[in-house]
């Protein structure tokens, strides 16, 4: 890319991580964006979908539109493929003309049948033990050209570092929601063994230990005992006894 296009990718990959409510919503604006930056430079519609590969196992995860995603399940369900291969070498792959190419015929045969005759997956590197690519579905063979292709791996190069950065903003977020559920029902499970401490007129570890044993002759989580509990508190006081 040149430098102002690389500036420009930047700042719209950048506006959209911004607006993405989670990390699938950004790997959906980011298969969108691919597939109309690649579109704009090649002269036809490029098509994008998403894959991830983690503890080896690849699925699509984000599609330029439901046809990007549905060729990207034909490489899932045939289990090899350029993208595939890209996310396994960690290399861009390219499979030029499915009509002459001989590494993966049932694939190929499959494409040609959905109108795609080129395809390029380029990986992406976004670290935690989990990696991505980019897969490029191309109308006519030959359409990745020396100079798109290189876009294309440039373009993958720019969306790797704002992947990771998602990615690590996913991960900060799903920590904040844990911590906060863990908050929760630490104040559920003190506020009950203050209400079981104030009626019976034991320790906060009695009054835990009664907790406990309901928790495990009901086989419930001791929060939801002390949920239970505290939902019991009506005008009338509260009522301790659990049948």
């Amino acid at each position: 890319m040149t430098e102002v296009n690389e500036d420009s990718a930047v700042r719209q990959l950048q506006d959209i991580l911004i607006g993405a409510e989670s990390v699938d919503g950004f790997l959906q604006g980011l298969a969108t964006f691919a597939a109309s930056t690649l579109t704009g430079l090649a002269g036809t519609g490029v098509e994008c979908a998403v894959t991830l590969k983690r503890h080896r196992h690849t699925a699509t995860v984000a599609g330029s539109s439901p046809r990007a995603v549905e060729l990207d399940q034909i490489e899932q369900r045939v289990g090899d493929g350029p993208c595939i291969r890209a996310l396994f070498t960690m290399a861009p792959e390219l499979l030029n003309d499915v009509t002459t190419d001989e590494r993966w015929p049932e694939y190929q045969k499959k494409l040609a049948e959905h109108g795609v005759y080129s395809t390029v997956g380029v990986p992406l590197d976004i670290g935690d033990g989990a990696s991505a690519a980019f897969n490029f579905f191309g109308p006519a063979p030959g359409l990745f050209t020396a100079e798109l292709f290189d876009r294309a791996v440039g373009f993958g190069e720019l969306a790797s570092r704002t992947l990771h950065l998602s990615v690590r903003i996913g991960a900060a977020q799903a920590k904040a929601q844990n911590l906060e559920a863990a908050m929760q029902s630490r104040t559920a499970i003190d506020v009950a063994c203050g209400v079981i401490m104030a009626q019976n007129r034991c320790s906060q570890k009695e009054a835990m230990d009664i907790l406990a044993k309901v928790s495990s002759n009901r086989n419930q989580k001791l929060r939801d005992v002390a949920v239970e509990l505290l939902g019991r508190l009506s005008g009338s006081g509260v009522e301790t006894h659990f049948d």
